[in-house]
Formats: C-alpha cells, structure tokens, sequence
C-alpha cells in the first residue's frame, strides 16, 4: 500500500513537470518568435536597385537611329490596333477602306522611315510623304498619318543642305495629290486643302526656329570656350612673366656686375653663387607654376605668400639693388589671394627697379591691415638703366588687373624728386 502511494506520488511528480514542460515550452517558442521573425526579416530578399541616371545616360549614348527605333514601333503598332483604324488624318473624303496587307505596306512605308529621321532627314521625308499620299488616296486613314508632321519637323531641324530645294519640291509634290483627292467629290474644297499645306508650313517653321536656337546655343558655347581659353592664355602668360622677368632680370644684372669682378676672386664667387641661386629659385617657382597650371592627384600646389617677400629683398640686395625692407602688421595665419597678390606687387616693383633704376635706393612697405594689405614700392631717381634687359610693359598692367579682381587699388607715378612708387591696397579675405 506504502509502495503504491509512492509510486503514485512519483507519477503524479512527473505528470506535474510534465505539465509544467508542456506549458513552457509554448512560451520559450513565443519568446523565440520575434528573434525567428527578424531573422528572417534581416536575410529577407530585397530586389536590385535601377539606377535611373546611369541607365538615361546609357540611352543618351546611343546611337541616334537606336533611339529612333521605339519611336517608329509605337506608331506602326497604333496603326495596327483595330481601334484606332480610320481615325487617322483624313484628307480629302475618300471613303474608308480596313486595312489589307497593302494597308500594311503603306503603314509601314509611313512609320519606319522615322529610324532614319535624324541621320538622313531628307530621305525620311520622301519616304513618309509618299506613304502619307497611298494612305490618303487609299482611304486608309491610318494613325500612321501622324508620321509626316514629325519627319517634317526633323528635316527642318536636322537637314544641313538643300533646305529650300526641300520646300520646293515638298510644295510641287504636294499639288498633285490635293488635285487627286478633290476629284472625289471632296466637300473641304480649296480652303481644306490650302489649310492643310499652311499648318505644314508651320511645321517646318517650327523646326527652322528650333535649328536656328540651337545653332544660337551652339556660338554661344563656342564663344564661351573660346573667351575662357583667351583668359587662360593670358593668366599663363602673366604667370610666366611674374616667374621669369624678375629672376632673368636678375641673373643678368648679376652678371653684368661680374664682368668687372675679375679681379677679385672672393667677390666674383660671391656673385657667380648668387647667379646660381637665382636659377635655382626661377626652377621652383617655375615648379610651383607648373603644379597650379597642372594639379597631380594627392598633391596641393603651393602658392607664393608674404613669408616669401625676404627672399624677394635678398634677391634684389645681392643683384646690387639697396633695398629696404618694412613689415607692419600680422601676417594672416591661412594665407590667400591677397598675399599672393602682394607678393606679385613687390616683385614686380623690385623688378623694374632692377631694369630702370640699377642702384637706386629703393624702399620696400608692406602693412598688413585689418582688411587690407597695403604695398608701397619706392625707388629714388639717381641709378642706372640695364640695357640688357628690356621691358614690354605687361607686369604693371597685370598687376592692376590682379589687383582688380580683389576689389583693391593699384596706382603708379612718378614722384617729386623724380623717383617712382607702386602703390597697391588690396582687401584682405576676397575671393579672386
């Protein structure tokens, strides 16, 4: 008795874990549903993504008479729907006729030769008119009719010679089939026919006005491009001239000064040096232009900034020019425009101090400002010109345009003791 009690208590043990397992278990796979759903929402399929873009411009790359192609199809099928039969241009009242294998033909003489509307207009033309003329005279009346306007309108955009020998004898053809559709009791009479041909006309017109507006558009282009390449030969050559004059002007004025150093073989070292160092410094701005003419990828072409100005007054003291050299001011801590353009000013000052005035004491002030940079070059009279090194006037020239573009003030003149200044203000932070 104690035995089966036992045992019934077991059973009844397990039936309750049983229970309790049979009850868990629809919970645990209730728990594990939404990470299950997830699961399958994360590794759902999801359809490739059309590039529209890249996809119209693929289009734009075809040829001209694949783009055509659906043009063409799409009309000669319309003319096919039985819907849409005889409810085309109607010209003249020749009576209905449904469409037969002939009809067929004529439909497709009508509508294909669109492929071709825009590589050979001319031709396009003469096929869908002949077209149009069996269809009307055949009592057709086909949607297909819709295909002389849009050829006509191609020819008058896209036909390059014989344009009036075209309306010449688009007009000629033209007469002979509205005599053959008013001997059929037509009820338009002239007015119908004459309508007809001037709404033609207009056609044609309209394509003239729209090949004269690109043509237009086209000059356009043109004159731009050619404007801006001007503008880039002429940023070149100021380039080259602000490079080149003032080192050349130097190398030679430095060994003008060597020829009467013979003597002395400490001093000619020191200028044959300096003529080396001069080359030297022509190579890498020469360097530097070449890197903003011509950028390389991963690289940022160097422009010339006010830190550089010292070099200018070493240069020109060691060709023989004494110059003084004032800084006032702080320097801007991201150099731009304007202290490259203070750069070009000085240079070019101490260059034709160099060519006009070999010798003359010379003064050199840059004050960096709030919002402008002021240059003053000063040279006195007394010194003399090297014959050597002429001059063509552009580097003063350049450098009012330079200074222009800024929004600042470039002015030169001659002063009371008959020396010479360079002024240039030139705002700080504008854009060039």
């Amino acid at each position: 008795m104690r035995r089966r009690l036992r045992e019934g208590r077991a059973d009844d043990d397990d039936g309750g874990r049983g229970f309790a397992r049979l009850h868990a278990a629809p919970a645990a796979a209730l728990t594990r549903a939404p990470v299950a759903r997830r699961r399958c929402r994360g590794s759902h399929y999801s359809p490739p993504v059309i590039d529209v873009r890249r996809s119209a411009d693929r289009w734009w790359r075809l040829d001209v008479t694949v783009r055509d192609v659906p043009l063409a199809l799409v009309l000669f099928l319309a003319s096919l729907v039985p819907a849409l039969q005889n409810n085309g241009t109607r010209l003249g009242d020749v009576p209905d006729r449904p469409l037969d294998a002939l009809g067929i033909a004529v439909v497709a003489v009508e509508c294909l030769p669109l492929i071709i509307r825009r590589l050979l207009p001319a031709a396009c033309l003469a096929l869908v008119s002949l077209g149009f003329a069996l269809d009307q005279l055949g009592g057709y009346h086909a949607v297909a009719g819709t295909a002389l306007p849009l050829a006509l309108i191609s020819a008058g955009v896209h036909l390059d010679r014989w344009r009036w020998t075209t309306v010449v004898l688009a007009s000629v053809a033209y007469v002979p089939l509205a005599i053959a559709l008013a001997r059929t009791e037509a009820t338009e009479g002239v007015t119908g026919f004459v309508s007809f041909y001037l709404a033609l006309v207009l056609v044609w017109g309209a394509g003239s006005r729209l090949r004269q507006s690109r043509a237009a558009e086209a000059a356009r282009r043109l004159h731009a491009a050619e404007t801006a390449r001007i503008a880039e030969r002429t940023r070149i050559a100021r380039e080259l001239h602000d490079v080149v004059s003032h080192h050349v002007t130097a190398m030679v004025v430095q060994a003008e000064a060597a020829r009467y150093l013979t003597g002395s073989p400490e001093r000619l070292d020191e200028a044959l040096s300096a003529i080396t160092g001069s080359g030297r410094r022509a190579i890498t701005d020469l360097r530097h232009l070449l890197e903003l003419l011509d950028p390389q990828p991963g690289t940022e072409p160097r422009s010339p900034s006010a830190g550089d100005l010292r070099t200018l007054v070493e240069q020109a003291r060691q060709a023989g020019q004494p110059v003084e050299y004032t800084e006032e001011g702080s320097r801007s801590e991201a150099p731009g425009s304007a202290e490259a353009t203070a750069y070009r000013v000085v240079q070019e000052a101490l260059t034709n101090a160099l060519k006009h005035a070999h010798g003359s004491r010379t003064t050199v002030l840059v004050r960096h400002g709030h919002r402008e940079i002021t240059v003053e070059v000063a040279t006195d009279s007394a010194g003399s010109p090297t014959a050597s090194v002429g001059g063509s006037g552009r580097g003063l020239a350049g450098l009012r345009e330079r200074v222009g573009v800024l929004g600042g003030e470039f002015r030169t003149g001659r002063q009371d003791d008959g020396g010479f200044v360079v002024l240039a203000r030139i705002p700080g932070g504008s854009a060039s």
